[in-house]
């Protein structure tokens, strides 16, 4: 679900375009960013089993700290306290708060049951779409095309001006 969260970060700076596109990339990423780290402290786990899904070979086995819904709340709003305090102001903090949390949506629906609802014994959830290879194939690109479209018909309306304006001038010349 790459696309679907570099989807949502550039829905992230429509909203709130004098922020770095960036912080916005960096929120919707967060929970892969941070990932490999508690890896590599021993926190969380993974295991490479070859037809785990269609999509990836990865055994998602332990992922609580950084994927469990209670903890992406939790840093959710340690990302929207740390923008806010960085005086990107409250709105770009809510954006940013909310890209976080998209990841685990967008993880819910692509990964089969394995994100906990919380650490510790936990009910796993997720709807597995990275069983159904074609239906990722489509669906990751129309979710970008789909969370894209205002921002690409704003940038159609800014091209269309702009070659009027060229064709005019080149008419003068």
């Amino acid at each position: 679900m790459f696309v679907g969260h570099a989807a949502v970060a550039l829905i992230g700076k429509t909203r709130a375009p004098k922020v770095s596109l960036g912080v916005f990339m960096a929120a919707a990423f967060w929970l892969d960013l941070l990932w490999p780290l508690l890896l590599m402290a021993g926190l969380e786990v993974v295991r490479i089993d070859p037809g785990n899904t269609a999509f990836t070979p990865l055994s998602f086995d332990s992922y609580p700290w950084s994927h469990s819904l209670l903890m992406v709340l939790v840093w959710s709003a340690f990302a929207a306290g740390l923008v806010v305090w960085r005086s990107r102001g409250a709105a770009a903090g809510l954006i940013v708060g909310l890209l976080v949390l998209s990841h685990w949506v967008l993880d819910a629906i692509t990964h089969r049951p394995d994100l906990p609802l919380w650490p510790g014994a936990s009910p796993l959830v997720g709807l597995g779409l990275w069983n159904a290879v074609a239906a990722s194939d489509l669906g990751e690109p129309a979710i970008y095309t789909a969370a894209t479209e205002r921002e690409c018909r704003r940038l159609r309306r800014a091209g269309d001006v702009a070659a009027a304006v060229l064709g005019g001038v080149g008419r003068q010349a």
